[in-house]
């Protein structure tokens, strides 16, 4: 059997999924995405996760598409075709999904970086869309990447190309923080342990609504957040957390 390329884990309701690589510089290859794609699976159907946490052994964090497969492949048979559930898997989570870069992200790569729900960097790490100058287009990930940029750093840094810093991905949206080597796992639990203290279901449905397109009629988007917020208020989860509130201790889904 061939050596697993992407490993999970599981400790204290956080899911840790971790590609392992680093020969090709963690490509998406044909192995590496079915591999993820079924450890992302595995975290959605397990109600013991609270988050997830994709992250990556050896120094570059993920390079993109594997070239070499692509070689030689016609349209129908380039691995891209399946990339595109792999970035719907990340973004549609009902968990809450941090994305953890020791090293570099490049094409594919960013836009995992971009379907996750917060994404932290070291300060060293780099990023680049670097499609066009192979010939090819940054479509796919345009779908998770665009609503995190700024346009006109989109329009400059699809078209060019050119490789930036992780504080200027900090700056134009693309990650949440950029911060020294030595304190990126730290930077990272500070986010779990924030996002482990929400309750899953609220976790779920406030994920949905920041995803949905709204209504131009005020009044719709209005009467669409009341039922939405009184449905929480008086459902099990925030009357569990009013009571926790009221009696000063935690609530059930808190971590100890």
């Amino acid at each position: 059997m061939a050596e697993e390329l992407v490993h999970y884990e599981v400790r204290r309701g956080i899911a840790t999924i971790t590609l392992d690589s680093p020969r090709n510089r963690n490509a998406l290859s044909r192995q590496l995405r079915a591999e993820l794609t079924a450890h992302l699976d595995t975290a959605t159907a397990d109600d013991a996760v609270r988050v997830v946490v994709l992250s990556h052994t050896g120094p570059v964090f993920c390079s993109g598409m594997d070239l070499k497969e692509a070689g030689g492949a016609s349209a129908d048979q380039q691995g891209v075709n399946e990339f595109p559930a792999i970035l719907e898997r990340l973004w549609t989570s009902p968990k809450p999904v941090v994305a953890r870069l020791a090293g570099p992200a490049r094409a594919g790569g960013v836009g995992l970086v971009a379907a996750c729900d917060i994404a932290v960097a070291a300060d060293t790490a780099t990023f680049a869309f670097s499609e066009v100058r192979i010939g090819v287009v940054p479509a796919v990930i345009s779908v998770t990447v665009l609503p995190r940029l700024l346009p006109r750093a989109a329009h400059e840094l699809f078209l060019t190309g050119e490789t930036f810093t992780a504080p200027r991905a900090a700056a134009i949206g693309l990650i949440n923080s950029a911060v020294p080597a030595d304190r990126l796992d730290d930077e990272v639990a500070r986010y779990t342990d924030m996002l482990a203290l929400g309750a899953p279901g609220a976790l779920a449905a406030t994920k949905l609504m920041l995803r949905e397109p709204r209504s131009n009629d005020l009044g719709v988007v209005f009467a669409d957040m009341l039922e939405l917020s009184a449905r929480h208020f008086g459902g099990p989860e925030g009357q569990e957390g009013i009571a926790a509130f009221a009696a000063k201790r935690k609530p059930s889904w808190a971590p100890e």
